[in-house]
């Protein structure tokens, strides 16, 4: 049977403040259901003890060497959902409030190149004994090349071959290169120093991709994006080299989670049968609960979102005034930069009629907008591979997106020709191509028949896991292969 270590600085719903949690969740859940045994690892933060400490289950103590020091690590595990995951423990790390950077810890190298070397000291101590090692994003990124030089020859270690998957290459985890000595006990000189260096730092996420038998992102459009110098935050030329081992699988979503017919975060149930009748009935509560017009006749736009420009917030607002002379609803709900979050409560105000900020995160009025909104607006300046379109599709929510991508994989534009497509969609970064396509889809919100059969495609279109699953298995098999 293929074992896969699953290694991820968080994963719901144990922690998360992005998608990478989400796909460690549902990830291993679908390789599990086709016969992979997938476990996980994640650090032990403060949160999780805080609130999990009594359900887990103590394997050992032990430390790793990093250069002079010896630091504590502590193993526990928890089964959920039929999912082992794995949790290093350390109170000088990880007993923090925030997971991520913040003032009086700005120690990020330090604290991840921690817990990759602890992942790998971890494995000696488990039941299990991977032989394929699934890394994700810069914070996992050394695993690979301290496994080449510290780990590769030992008893229960040999023959572990690794992917690493690249969620968004814009953070890559770049530090000073002391970290190689201090905090990896790797000699500078035992390596290719071209392998790890970036502008004078060493970059984790270059050595995972250097490193790595296999490389892929999280869409296939994006896996020849960022092999482009726009895209490519400064390795586009590294990651055109590794063309040969570099492929795209556009994430999936959790249909247990996400299924208007049983959501019980949503008012009315519905489903592709009957969402005629039913799912108008969100929309009607929702501006309700809202304080707008209670009216089914005027198209809702939802947008559920991080308020930052590469979202493409920027080119919303550059149109937002034209916008406003429609007779629609705009409801946002999210958080950001400062910069974005003010405009959209100036816009409220100016607008009370139309629009609604709501300046922070709620799961549950999440799935209230997925469900009760007619358009989801995600113009993204780029996207690895976005999960809001797939949600705004399984819950009939047209998506209007930038072709970008894995919006550009996983949204066909509406063809009015054939009557054709799931969504709308435009090609270049331009506020007022983003308009037309708002334009071309509030026309055809008026075509009852033509639009109830774009919503219908969307929501018996197949986003789920199961697919990418097997894409993730076709990897493996090749791992395992060489």
């Amino acid at each position: 049977m293929k074992k896969i270590l699953f290694v991820a600085s968080e994963a719901s719903p144990f922690i998360k403040t992005g998608g990478l949690a989400d796909v460690a969740k549902a990830l291993p859940k679908a390789l599990k259901k086709k016969g992979i045994d997938a476990r996980v690892i994640i650090p032990l933060y403060g949160k999780i003890k805080h609130e999990h400490l009594n359900d887990l289950e103590f394997i050992k103590d032990f430390s790793v060497r990093l250069n002079w020091r010896e630091k504590h690590v502590g193993l526990f595990k928890k089964v959920h959902e039929g999912i082992t995951y794995y949790f290093i423990d350390n109170e000088f790390y990880f007993n923090r409030n925030e997971i991520y950077t913040h003032y009086g810890h700005e120690d990020q190298g330090e604290k991840y190149a921690y817990f990759n070397y602890a992942v790998l000291e971890s494995i000696k101590y488990m039941d299990f004994q991977p032989n394929i090692i699934h890394c994700n994003d810069w914070h996992t990124g050394m695993i690979p090349l301290v496994y080449k030089k510290k780990y590769e020859m030992r008893e229960n270690y040999g023959g572990i071959k690794f992917l690493y998957t690249i969620h968004n290459l814009k953070y890559q985890g770049v530090f000073n290169e002391r970290i190689l000595v201090d905090h990896l006990d790797i000699p500078p000189w035992s390596i290719d120093w071209k392998n790890v260096e970036y502008y004078g730092g060493i970059n984790f996420m270059k050595a995972g991709i250097v490193f790595s038998d296999q490389v892929n992102t999280v869409s296939e459009t994006y896996a020849d994006e960022i092999k482009l110098s726009y895209y490519g935050e400064g390795l586009a030329g590294l990651l055109a080299s590794v063309d040969d081992k570099l492929s795209g699988i556009v994430n999936g979503i959790d249909y247990d989670e996400n299924n208007p017919e049983n959501d019980p975060l949503i008012d009315y149930p519905y489903n592709a049968e009957n969402f005629k009748t039913e799912k108008v009935k969100n929309k009607l509560a929702l501006q309700e609960q809202m304080g707008l017009e209670v009216d089914a006749s005027i198209p809702m736009l939802g947008v559920v979102s991080r308020l930052t420009d590469m979202k493409g917030f920027d080119i919303i607002r550059h149109i937002f005034e034209e916008l406003m002379s429609y007779k629609i609803q705009f409801v946002l709900l999210g958080t950001g930069e400062r910069e974005i979050e003010e405009s959209f409560r100036y816009f409220e105000n100016k607008y009370s009629d139309k629009v609604r900020a709501n300046i922070m995160f709620s799961n549950e009025l999440a799935h209230k907008i997925y469900a009760a909104s007619d358009l989801y607006i995600m113009p993204s300046k780029y996207e690895p591979c976005g999960l809001s379109q797939l949600i705004a599709l399984r819950y009939g929510t047209v998506p209007v997106v930038r072709e970008t991508g894995g919006l550009k994989d996983t949204v066909e534009s509406y063809n009015i020709y054939d009557n054709t497509g799931n969504g709308f969609s435009f090609k270049n970064y331009n506020a007022h191509e983003l308009l037309f396509a708002i334009q071309r889809a509030l026309s055809l919100y008026k075509k009852k028949d033509q639009w109830h059969a774009l919503v219908y495609r969307g929501m018996i279109s197949n986003n789920s896991w199961e697919k990418s699953a097997q894409k993730y298995i076709d990897i493996y098999n090749k791992l395992l292969e060489n």
